[in-house]
C-alpha cells in the first residue's frame, strides 16, 4: 500500500523548491541590462536559457498540483490507462506519474 502522506510531503517540498527556482528566475530576468551590446547578447542568451527553465518548472507545478488533487480524492498511484498500482519506486521518482511502468513503456514506444 502507498504511503500517501509521505508522497503529500515529498510533493509539497517539490513545489516549494520551484516556487524558489521560479521566483529566482524572475528576480534574474527583470534584473537591469548592461549597457554594453556584447554582454546585452549575452544575457539575451541567458534569458532564453531562463525562461525555457521557467517553462518547465510551470510545467511541473500544474503536474505536481494534479498530484495533490488524487491524493485528496483517492485515484494516486493507480494508472491511468489500466488502473493498476503504480509502483513506489516509480513514484518516488516520478512524484506526478500517471502511468504504470508498462504503460509508459508502450505509450513511449508508440504502440499504446
Amino acid at each position: 500500500m502507498t504511503d500517501l502522506s509521505h508522497f503529500k510531503k515529498m510533493i509539497e517540498a517539490r513545489l516549494v523548491e520551484l516556487g524558489g527556482r521560479m521566483q529566482d528566475i524572475e528576480t534574474e530576468l527583470e534584473s537591469p541590462k548592461p549597457k554594453d551590446l556584447g554582454d546585452q547578447a549575452i544575457d539575451l542568451e541567458d534569458d532564453e536559457v531562463l525562461e525555457g527553465i521557467g517553462r518547465v518548472s510551470q510545467k511541473e507545478v500544474a503536474l505536481l498540483q494534479n498530484a495533490l488533487a488524487e491524493i485528496a480524492n483517492g485515484s494516486y498511484g493507480f494508472c491511468k490507462k489500466c488502473g493498476g498500482p503504480i509502483s513506489e519506486a516509480r513514484l518516488q521518482t516520478v512524484l506526478y506519474a500517471v502511468l504504470c511502468r508498462d504503460c509508459a513503456q508502450i505509450a513511449q514506444s508508440g504502440k499504446g
